[in-house]
């Protein structure tokens, strides 16, 4: 029987989507980005839950765009994005949820995109990121030339896409392409821990706050203290803050579960 190009499993609110091509270091097909963009929404409809993570099986994260995959096909370069990863991008960029990029292994060429993508990039101490795409004489996409100067500048960003340099795991804290490194051995335990210390907050503000920081990241300062204050009516009106208030005016851990 052939193996399913994407496994999901779900523990303490955490919905993990493991990319399960491990031969190809999980490079993807049009099988694995549509059904990680159906898992994607599924997951952000499903209220048991709370916090998203994105791995990949065995050495790799993600090595990119599986050329085999796409050779010969009747269909143009904006064709495939605007099918294939354009959709997933919007998809995990939109979540209402938090979304952790555990980055276990290779992120490569639109790899590299999916691990910037996530509102926590969580690395294994062997992962690597490379902008790989000027080797075949083509440009970053599947939102590379928007994460990365954001994170690195636009110097540093145009370097690396330009070089195809690999950035490897210290290098990539130094550069605020990860928020945490953890030894190899231990990863994945690490990488549950945390995402289930993420699944304890409030959900609802979470929610809001990933909205109102999308929004500023295009948008003037007025416009973003608009919104934070439209916005933090919407989360003062939730039950989350009574708990919040409740449990700080009694001296005890709040429960952001129980709605």
């Amino acid at each position: 029987m052939t193996e399913p190009v994407l496994l999901t499993e779900t523990h303490a609110g955490v919905r993990t989507l493991t990319m399960n091509r491990p031969d190809k270091l999980n490079a993807a097909n049009d099988a694995l980005l549509l059904s990680l963009t159906e898992a994607m929404t599924q997951a952000d409809a499903d209220v048991s839950v709370r916090v998203i993570v994105l791995t990949g099986s065995g050495r790799g994260f993600c090595a990119g765009q599986d050329l085999g995959d796409v050779s010969g096909r009747n269909m143009t370069f904006t064709e495939h994005l605007n099918h294939t990863y354009n959709p997933l991008i919007r998809a995990i960029r939109g979540c209402g949820k938090p979304v952790i990029s555990a980055v276990n292994g290779v992120a490569a060429g639109a790899g590299a995109s999916l691990a910037l993508a996530g509102d926590v990039r969580l690395w294994a101490r062997s992962a690597a990121l490379i902008e790989i795409f000027s080797n075949i004489a083509l440009i970053p996409d599947s939102g590379s030339t928007w994460f990365l100067p954001r994170l690195v500048g636009y110097h540093r960003a145009f370097e690396l896409m330009a070089l195809a340099d690999k950035v490897r795991s210290d290098e990539a804290l130094r550069l605020g392409l990860c928020e945490h490194v953890f030894p190899d051995e231990t990863f994945q335990q690490e990488v549950q821990a945390y995402a289930e210390a993420l699944a304890a907050r409030p959900a609802n503000a979470l929610k809001l706050t990933k909205q109102a920081l999308n929004a500023a990241m295009t948008s003037t300062l007025d416009a973003a203290l608009d919104l934070e204050a439209e916005l933090q009516q919407v989360a003062g009106d939730h039950w989350e803050h009574q708990e919040g208030v409740t449990a700080f005016k009694e001296k005890r851990a709040p429960d952001f579960r129980r709605g």
